[in-house]
């Protein structure tokens, strides 16, 4: 698929999503700011359908309204008493559940992962498209909301493009389109990587969430050599694991319910004794039990 059918492509994909929206201001809010980037347009680019859509917003304004929109609508639709706020705090929007970490539909497991079994049946899936309205929240983690049918917010960044994709770490990722202007940007080292199916790593602020964001991209055909883990491993050098909080931002750029999980269980031990200091033996306890 070329730019141009990209462009219209996504635009009737976030145009249909608008629709679902009750609120003018929200929709405004979309128009203006949404950017879509990351895995969705390499799918096109490969005359594939893409999972999801990962959908990121110019302003933090724009993306404190989304989130907001849709934990209200969450937290209204809900008989479980599982509520999601959102919190800013130094310019970071976070979801949060208090003792969960997540809040999801029966059988969301937020796991963008081919290697994972689908929780449901395709008959179930049916069901549900009948019996659920489109673009419902589904699934909310510390630093995503995900919709039904395909859109992924990301909340944790926002800003231009660039700004955006200096959290990135694999360079295939960085193609882009700007709802506003309809503009697909693609840079020719992201579609070398892509022709080549490689994983070139650019840098990140979270080499943990990326050397375990390889084994997705390997389990699809992708190749990775050993200087990329190299670069990986330099930088996750230089960050303090033992260190609850870094250890918790390093893992929360892994939206998994797994992951979220063993957050949740090392917090509750924390809080049960203050004094608890985490170490590999019982990271590796928490780890077995829950993988």
């Amino acid at each position: 698929m070329n730019a141009k059918n990209i462009s219209k492509a996504l635009h009737a994909k976030l145009k249909n999503w608008i629709k679902s929206i009750d609120d003018d201001d929200v929709k405004k809010e979309i128009e203006k700011n949404a950017i879509i980037t990351g895995g969705a347009i390499v799918s096109m680019l490969q005359g594939e359908q893409p999972n999801d859509y990962d959908v990121y917003f110019k302003t933090h304004d724009s993306c404190l309204a989304i989130a907001d929109y849709y934990a209200k609508k969450w937290n209204s639709s809900r008989k479980d008493h599982t509520t999601v706020e959102i919190k800013t705090e130094d310019g970071r929007i976070t979801c949060f559940i208090r003792s969960k970490g997540i809040a999801a539909e029966e059988g969301e497991n937020g796991i963008d992962d081919a290697t994972e079994p689908n929780p449901f049946t395709e008959e179930q899936e049916d069901v549900d498209k009948e019996e659920k309205t489109q673009y419902r929240p589904r699934y909310f983690s510390t630093n995503a909301i995900s919709l039904s049918d395909g859109i992924q917010i990301v909340i944790r960044f926002y800003g231009s493009i660039d700004d955006i994709h200096t959290n990135y770490d694999f360079v295939h990722c960085t193609c882009s389109f700007d709802y506003e202007t309809g503009n697909v940007n693609l840079p020719s080292r992201a579609l070398e990587a892509i022709i080549n199916k490689e994983l070139y790593y650019t840098g990140s602020k979270y080499p943990l969430c990326s050397i375990i964001r390889s084994r997705k991209f390997i389990e699809r055909g992708w190749h990775i050599n050993a200087g990329q883990y190299l670069k990986m491993c330099l930088q996750l050098n230089e960050i303090d694991l033992k260190d609850f909080k870094v250890f918790q931002d390093q893992l929360a750029g892994v939206d998994s319910s797994y992951f979220n999980q063993a957050i949740t269980d090392i917090q509750k031990m924390k809080e049960e004794n203050p004094d608890f200091i985490v170490d590999n033996s019982y990271l590796f306890e928490v780890i077995n039990r829950i993988f």
